[in-house]
């Protein structure tokens, strides 16, 4: 919307309203004049009174045609901008999902839509701050509470030797996975912060794959997945590291939400200007409302947390993606969820 361009043709609009105004109102005190003359309604020796009678039949037509523009005014102009304070005021009590009328033939049509504009992304900002604590207060005090009570059972002093070491392993287990969601949080406050990569370098993108595809065999082998690599040898500029990150969370997210005995297939190929990786998983289909808000930061479309992880990594995914000058994109339907991420050659 442009501020300047409305502000423009509502003055416009004002003057010609006023021009339209005196000009009626000069036809019809003249019609009038000459109606009155000619039926008798007023003698024809008050001609020498012409410049008296005109004026008050002009200004008897004036108001009347002023009357009529203020109504009109008031409709199309002051009844919406009213409409637009109250919904701001709404807005400012925190009623996000206030809307204006955004048919065109309203004047404030334009004002309208950059409003629900606003109040779109207020609304959908406040949904994923809460949506954020929700989650991030679970997976920190899920930890803190299992070791808190194994910790409290331990000191008890009463427990079976083989019940310690068990107990003392989740404990070591929990630990991790909070020194994890901590590193995490770490990396992604450190890549919002960051504008540009740093030691780029020409990288084997091909050989990086398969490098994390073996790092991670214990868990693609355990859910005895059907694993395909489909690609030749790719290069591409960046920093080795962060893309690194990227592939191990995207198949470890692979593999995670695969099926027992499902598939999990890794394709390079180049489109354009630019290389795609495609790694696409068989499962449980992503929903809808969940694939644009799976890159958010704790967000987890499992809401029952009972698949490992903290919903931090794609965020990380993301934000190594964007910086790189590069795309990410998911598909989900038909039983397989691909996420595509597209990298500048």
């Amino acid at each position: 919307m442009n501020v300047k361009k409305i502000k423009i043709k509502m003055r416009v609009g004002i003057i010609l309203g006023m021009a339209v105004i005196l000009v009626l109102a000069q036809l019809f005190s003249n019609m009038l004049q000459i109606i009155f003359v000619e039926t008798g309604v007023i003698p024809k020796d008050w001609l020498a009174h012409e410049t008296i009678l005109s004026s008050v039949i002009f200004g008897i037509t004036a108001i009347f045609f002023g009357s009529i523009m203020v109504v009109l005014a008031s409709k199309f102009i002051v009844k919406p901008t009213n409409r637009l304070i109250e919904a701001i005021s709404k807005l400012a009590d925190g009623n996000y999902s206030v809307r204006l009328a955004e048919d065109e033939k309203l004047a404030m049509a334009p004002v309208n839509v950059s409003f629900n504009k606003l109040a779109k992304e207020l609304e959908e900002n406040e949904f994923i701050h809460s949506d954020f604590v929700n989650n991030f207060s679970h997976e920190i005090k899920t930890p803190i509470n299992s070791i808190n009570g194994l910790v409290s059972l331990l000191k008890k002093g009463d427990l079976p030797k083989n019940k310690q070491i068990e107990y003392l392993n989740i404990i070591e287990e929990e630990i991790q996975r909070l020194s994890s969601i901590t590193t995490n949080i770490l990396t992604l406050s450190k890549l919002e912060n960051q504008s540009i990569v740093t030691n780029k370098t020409k990288i084997n993108l091909s050989e990086q794959i398969r490098i994390c595809v073996l790092l991670l065999e214990r868990k693609w082998s355990q859910k005895n997945l059907n694993l395909s690599l489909d690609f030749d040898e790719f290069y591409v500029n960046g920093n080795e590291d962060m893309l690194k990150q990227v592939w191990m969370n995207l198949i470890d997210n692979g593999i995670k939400f695969a099926d027992e005995a499902g598939s999990l297939d890794i394709r390079i190929s180049q489109r354009s200007t630019y290389l795609c990786v495609e790694v696409e998983n068989t499962g449980s289909t992503i929903k809808e409302e969940d694939i644009d808000r799976i890159f958010n930061k704790f967000y987890q479309a499992d809401t029952t947390h009972t698949k490992e992880g903290n919903g931090i990594g794609l965020s990380i995914v993301k934000n190594i993606i964007n910086l790189h000058g590069g795309r990410i994109y998911v598909e989900s339907k038909d039983n397989k969820t691909c996420f595509s991420v597209f990298l500048p050659l």
